[in-house]
Protein backbone atom coordinates (compact mmCIF):
# COMPACT_ATOMS: atom_id res chain seq x y z
CA UNK A 1 0.00 0.00 0.00
CA UNK A 2 2.84 2.36 0.88
CA UNK A 3 4.67 1.56 -2.39
CA UNK A 4 1.50 2.25 -4.37
CA UNK A 5 1.10 5.65 -2.70
CA UNK A 6 4.71 6.69 -3.35
CA UNK A 7 4.39 5.57 -6.98
CA UNK A 8 1.28 7.75 -7.39
CA UNK A 9 3.02 10.74 -5.80
CA UNK A 10 6.09 10.23 -8.00
CA UNK A 11 3.96 9.99 -11.14
CA UNK A 12 2.02 13.11 -10.17
CA UNK A 13 5.23 15.07 -9.57
CA UNK A 14 6.63 13.89 -12.90
CA UNK A 15 3.50 15.03 -14.77
CA UNK A 16 3.48 18.35 -12.90
CA UNK A 17 7.15 18.91 -13.75
CA UNK A 18 6.41 18.12 -17.40
CA UNK A 19 3.63 20.71 -17.53
CA UNK A 20 5.87 23.30 -15.86
CA UNK A 21 8.63 22.64 -18.42
CA UNK A 22 6.14 22.92 -21.28
CA UNK A 23 4.79 26.23 -19.92
CA UNK A 24 8.33 27.61 -19.55
CA UNK A 25 9.33 26.62 -23.09
CA UNK A 26 6.13 28.14 -24.49
CA UNK A 27 7.03 31.51 -22.99
CA UNK A 28 10.43 31.39 -24.66
CA UNK A 29 9.12 31.08 -28.23
CA UNK A 30 10.06 34.02 -30.49
CA UNK A 31 6.47 35.25 -30.92
CA UNK A 32 5.58 34.97 -27.24
CA UNK A 33 4.86 38.19 -25.39
CA UNK A 34 5.45 36.40 -22.08
CA UNK A 35 8.89 35.93 -20.60
CA UNK A 36 9.68 34.07 -17.42
CA UNK A 37 13.32 35.17 -17.52
CA UNK A 38 12.37 38.84 -17.61
CA UNK A 39 12.44 41.15 -20.57
CA UNK A 40 15.78 42.79 -21.18
CA UNK A 41 15.37 46.52 -21.27
CA UNK A 42 16.29 48.17 -24.51
CA UNK A 43 15.75 51.23 -26.62
CA UNK A 44 13.29 51.38 -29.49
CA UNK A 45 14.17 52.29 -33.07
CA UNK A 46 12.20 51.97 -36.30
CA UNK A 47 13.03 51.02 -39.87
CA UNK A 48 10.91 51.24 -43.04
CA UNK A 49 10.96 48.49 -45.65
CA UNK A 50 9.36 47.95 -49.06
CA UNK A 51 8.74 44.30 -48.15
CA UNK A 52 9.30 42.41 -44.89
CA UNK A 53 8.24 38.98 -46.11
CA UNK A 54 6.87 37.07 -43.13
CA UNK A 55 8.76 38.97 -40.42
CA UNK A 56 6.97 38.56 -37.10
CA UNK A 57 7.13 40.39 -33.75
CA UNK A 58 9.53 38.54 -31.48
CA UNK A 59 11.97 37.78 -34.32
CA UNK A 60 15.61 38.37 -33.42
CA UNK A 61 17.66 41.41 -34.39
CA UNK A 62 21.30 40.48 -34.95
CA UNK A 63 24.57 42.13 -35.82
CA UNK A 64 27.57 40.07 -36.94
CA UNK A 65 25.62 36.93 -36.05
CA UNK A 66 25.02 38.01 -32.45
CA UNK A 67 21.47 38.63 -31.19
CA UNK A 68 21.30 42.24 -30.01
CA UNK A 69 17.55 42.72 -29.74
CA UNK A 70 14.18 41.73 -31.06
CA UNK A 71 11.38 42.92 -33.32
CA UNK A 72 8.60 44.40 -31.20
CA UNK A 73 6.18 45.38 -33.93
CA UNK A 74 5.42 45.25 -37.65
CA UNK A 75 2.85 47.63 -39.11
CA UNK A 76 1.86 49.16 -42.44
CA UNK A 77 2.11 52.88 -43.17
CA UNK A 78 -0.62 53.73 -45.68
CA UNK A 79 0.87 57.15 -46.49
CA UNK A 80 4.05 55.85 -48.12
CA UNK A 81 2.97 52.20 -48.50
CA UNK A 82 5.86 50.77 -46.53
CA UNK A 83 6.16 48.34 -43.67
CA UNK A 84 7.29 49.96 -40.43
CA UNK A 85 9.30 47.64 -38.19
CA UNK A 86 9.87 48.57 -34.56
CA UNK A 87 13.01 47.12 -33.01
CA UNK A 88 14.09 46.92 -29.39
CA UNK A 89 17.90 46.98 -29.15
CA UNK A 90 19.35 45.78 -25.84
CA UNK A 91 20.86 48.62 -23.82
CA UNK A 92 24.30 47.01 -23.77
CA UNK A 93 24.50 47.62 -27.55
CA UNK A 94 24.00 51.38 -27.32
CA UNK A 95 26.91 52.17 -29.64
CA UNK A 96 25.27 51.15 -32.90
CA UNK A 97 26.21 53.76 -35.54
CA UNK A 98 23.23 55.75 -36.81
CA UNK A 99 24.19 55.10 -40.45
CA UNK A 100 23.90 51.32 -40.02
CA UNK A 101 22.00 49.21 -42.55
CA UNK A 102 19.00 47.07 -41.58
CA UNK A 103 17.95 44.15 -43.75
CA UNK A 104 15.26 41.50 -43.51
CA UNK A 105 17.13 38.22 -43.78
CA UNK A 106 16.27 34.53 -43.69
CA UNK A 107 17.84 31.92 -41.44
CA UNK A 108 18.86 29.34 -44.04
CA UNK A 109 17.11 28.89 -47.38
CA UNK A 110 13.54 28.66 -46.09
CA UNK A 111 13.98 29.54 -42.42
CA UNK A 112 12.44 32.20 -40.22
CA UNK A 113 12.91 35.89 -40.98
CA UNK A 114 14.99 38.17 -38.78
CA UNK A 115 16.46 41.67 -38.96
CA UNK A 116 20.19 41.83 -39.57
CA UNK A 117 22.09 45.05 -38.88
CA UNK A 118 25.34 45.98 -40.61
CA UNK A 119 27.31 48.63 -38.76
CA UNK A 120 28.01 51.93 -40.45
CA UNK A 121 31.00 54.15 -39.80
CA UNK A 122 29.34 57.12 -38.12
CA UNK A 123 30.61 58.60 -34.87
CA UNK A 124 27.02 59.19 -33.71
CA UNK A 125 24.84 56.36 -32.48
CA UNK A 126 21.23 55.22 -32.63
CA UNK A 127 19.15 56.44 -29.70
CA UNK A 128 15.63 55.76 -28.47
CA UNK A 129 13.14 56.86 -31.12
CA UNK A 130 15.71 56.91 -33.95
CA UNK A 131 14.91 55.66 -37.42
CA UNK A 132 17.30 53.50 -39.42
CA UNK A 133 17.35 55.15 -42.83
CA UNK A 134 19.33 52.53 -44.78
CA UNK A 135 17.21 49.42 -45.30
CA UNK A 136 17.19 46.35 -47.54
CA UNK A 137 13.86 44.58 -48.01
CA UNK A 138 13.30 40.85 -47.78
CA UNK A 139 14.19 38.72 -50.78
CA UNK A 140 11.05 36.91 -51.87
CA UNK A 141 11.95 33.46 -53.18
CA UNK A 142 9.01 33.35 -55.61
CA UNK A 143 10.09 36.60 -57.28
CA UNK A 144 13.66 35.34 -57.66
CA UNK A 145 12.45 32.11 -59.26
CA UNK A 146 10.16 34.03 -61.64
CA UNK A 147 13.04 36.29 -62.68
CA UNK A 148 15.26 33.28 -63.25
CA UNK A 149 12.65 31.54 -65.43
CA UNK A 150 11.92 34.72 -67.40
CA UNK A 151 15.64 35.25 -67.99
CA UNK A 152 15.99 31.70 -69.33
CA UNK A 153 12.84 32.10 -71.44
CA UNK A 154 14.07 35.33 -73.02
CA UNK A 155 17.46 33.73 -73.69
CA UNK A 156 15.79 30.76 -75.41
CA UNK A 157 13.60 33.11 -77.49
CA UNK A 158 16.61 35.15 -78.66
CA UNK A 159 18.53 31.98 -79.58
CA UNK A 160 15.59 30.69 -81.65
CA UNK A 161 15.28 34.01 -83.51
CA UNK A 162 18.99 33.89 -84.34
CA UNK A 163 18.63 30.53 -86.14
Amino acid sequence: MKNERSLEIGTGLFVLLGFAALAFLTTQLPGSRLSVLGDQSGYGVTARFENVGDLQPGAPVSMAGVKIGRVTGVSFDSTDYKAVVTLSIDNQYNRTPDDSWAGVETAGLLGAKYVGLDAGGSETYLAAGSQIENTQSAMVLEKLINRLFSAFASKDDSEEKGK
